[in-house]
């Protein structure tokens, strides 16, 4: 840990650390955040080998459905942290460690390799699709669906931009908003990550081979078939030319019909779901970023909110009755490069 004084977490970590693995010199190094409250440590120990402590305060997170999760990814056959040590009343999670390497900071390294390394990545879904089971995990059903689409209004428009829409537009807001979530139930279900996307993706090399390992798990519910294949290929961190987007979005197609999994036979179709899907995903994301924004003062989000509108944009202008939805969102996107993204 640093040599700056410890605050009471930190202090109860390390203390938690030394009476797990009692006489040891153990060293304690962040190794990764994320948008929640959760913090991830590497310890190395002194026999050469390392571990990850995940360290997700009670009062904020419940580390239940990470080792849930967990389990399932375990006996789907996938690569994925396995929980060694649990302290659920203190927050505390010892992980195998995965390695360094993300498939972000891969991709960003050496474009020349992105086919090589998201191809493997579709047998991985399709093998996580395969494995699904009703009432496993939480339904994503029109409750939820709606919540995270009101964080877009509530976020983006009102705190964000400062907006009040009149009622006309909140009229078509709430018609888009039903549009999206009966195509999302309308779809055949399956387990689904939620956050399925190269940042949530390790690189391990097991004989040679390359094992895409899923990390950031926690969140994972029985919803659209199609959630995590856009999440994988509109996301929130690296963009891909359409041309290159739709040839892996087929290849996972064919291998998914391939196994058996219900998705649509005709691929127009399955597009279609697709996208409106990633619009659903890309609205909520945007009240999101502002969130962590302005309730959790995690400014870094911010920077990504165009890449968003220009996906929503792109996709509401393809279906004829989300027209006023892109007139509304051109407007908001007129006044939101008035302030700025980074207000």
């Amino acid at each position: 840990m640093p040599s700056t004084p410890l605050n009471a977490r930190d202090q109860l970590l390390t203390d938690w650390v030394a009476q797990r693995f009692p006489g040891q010199d153990v060293l304690i190094v962040p190794a990764s955040a994320d948008a929640s409250f959760r913090r991830y440590f590497r310890l190395s120990l002194p026999d050469g080998t390392t571990r990850i402590l995940m360290d997700a305060p009670p009062e904020h997170e419940d580390c239940r459905p990470f080792i849930k999760v967990a389990a399932l990814l375990a006996k789907a056959g996938l690569a994925a942290p396995r929980v060694l040590d649990q302290d659920l009343e203190q927050g505390f999670l010892l992980l195998t460690d995965l390695g360094r390497i993300g498939y972000l900071e891969a991709l960003h390294a050496d474009l020349s390799l992105a086919d090589t390394l998201i191809r493997p990545v579709l047998d991985t879904l399709v093998r996580w699709q395969l494995a699904s089971s009703a009432a496993t995990l939480p339904p994503y059903d029109a409750a939820l669906l709606r919540r995270e689409l009101e964080l877009f209004p509530e976020w983006f428009i009102g705190r964000h931009l400062g907006v009040t829409l009149a009622d006309n537009e909140k009229l078509l807001l709430e018609r888009s908003f039903k549009y999206l979530i009966n195509s999302a139930l309308n779809q055949p279900k399956v387990y689904v990550h939620r956050d399925f996307m190269p940042r949530n993706l390790m690189l391990v090399e097991s004989e040679q081979v390359l094992t895409p390992a899923i990390i950031d798990f926690q969140d994972a519910v029985y919803g659209p078939i199609t959630y995590d294949v856009v999440s994988l290929f509109r996301d929130a961190f690296i963009s891909w030319d359409e041309e290159q987007e739709i040839d892996w979005v087929v290849r996972y197609w064919e291998k998914a019909r391939a196994a058996g999994l219900p998705v649509r036979a005709d691929f127009g179709d399955f597009w279609r779901e697709y996208e409106l899907m990633g619009l659903q995903r890309h609205l909520k994301v945007l009240g999101i970023f502002c969130r962590l924004k302005y309730r959790d003062g995690k400014d870094k989000y911010i920077e990504d909110l165009p890449r968003f509108m220009r996906y929503a944009k792109k996709t509401a202008g393809r279906y004829l009755p989300l027209k006023p939805l892109l007139n509304l969102l051109d407007k908001l996107d007129g006044q939101t490069e008035q302030i700025g993204y980074r207000r």
